[in-house]
């Protein structure tokens, strides 16, 4: 711009006039692809859905997914080898996996939350589905966990039992202390 020139004043008849207060402005004419529904009534492409019921598919977002692992599965690894991580690779949740092998299931703690998550139904996999069969297999993984657990600790019972019984009855040799007399 030179020093004599001047910038457009706003009210200069040579440039366009704004849209009136609320309506867009004016680029062209959108591309016609059909005739758009008229206000308040539902496109073409389908029925309206009766209040209270998703729109656009079957299920809201998120409703009636399920992951592709199954329950069951992640309920036996996480009984008998959910103290190596084992679920947690089956899961696809690898990072937590390696730590729990590391660690031995947490000492025991973190195995038993594990066994304890999946039984309620709150494990998740990798991305974040809940597990296939929960609803079905539910009752019968509780119930034969806790036949697990009591049929585990009466046998540890009898088993202490039976070691204490050897230790008492041993016939282990005797400890003699000889004690050398000198002769004169």
């Amino acid at each position: 711009m030179s020093n004599d020139q001047q910038p457009p004043s706003p009210w200069d008849p040579a440039q366009p006039t704004p849209p009136p207060a609320g309506q867009p402005p004016v680029y062209g004419q959108p591309p016609a692809y059909g005739q758009p529904p008229a206000y308040g009534q539902a496109p073409a492409y389908g029925q309206p859905a009766a209040y209270g019921q998703p729109v656009y598919g079957g299920a809201p977002y998120g409703a009636g997914a399920e992951s592709s692992k199954s329950f069951v599965v992640t309920w036996l690894l996480a009984y008998f080898l959910g103290g190596l991580g084992i679920d947690r690779f089956y899961l696809g949740k690898i990072g937590t996996g390696v730590l729990k092998l590391v660690t031995l299931g947490g000492c025991g703690i973190w195995w038993l939350v594990d066994l304890i998550m999946v039984l309620v139904g709150a494990t998740r996999d990798a991305q974040g589905l809940p597990l296939a069969g929960y609803e079905a297999n539910k009752k019968t993984a509780w119930i034969v966990t806790i036949v697990l657990w009591v049929l585990s600790g009466i046998s540890g019972a009898a088993n202490s039992a039976n070691i204490t019984d050897q230790l008492n009855n041993s016939s282990a040799p005797a400890v003699v202390q000889v004690v050398s007399v000198p002769v004169v």
